[in-house]
């Protein structure tokens, strides 16, 4: 693309919008996943006793288990979650920027 059109692009006001609407959706995706790793780990080094919990008394699976497998399915809904919106609202709202940049 030629600087002409760049800045055509960048003083879009619906530019603002994606890059606002995108960050603002990537910052709370980034941290609905970080804050319960941390956490998660956070437990592991500080109180590994109550990861230890078993699920039933006759079980050999504890708590952890459960916990972890969760936090990791967790994040794959939520990346699912950022594809299906950025496939939609960020891509329409893409092809119109773009549309209105063409001379």
């Amino acid at each position: 693309m030629n600087p002409t059109t760049l800045h055509g692009i960048r003083s879009n006001p619906l530019f603002a919008t994606l890059v606002k609407r995108r960050r603002r959706y990537v910052a709370w995706l980034t941290a609905i996943t970080l804050i319960p790793y941390c956490a998660f780990i956070v437990l592991v080094g500080f109180a590994p006793a109550l990861l230890a919990i078993r699920l039933s008394a006759d079980s050999i699976v504890n708590i952890g288990w459960p916990i972890g497998v969760a936090l990791i399915v967790g994040s794959w809904c939520l990346t699912g979650l950022y594809v299906r919106r950025a496939n939609g609202e960020f891509d329409a709202l893409t092809a119109e920027i773009l549309a209105g940049a063409k001379p």
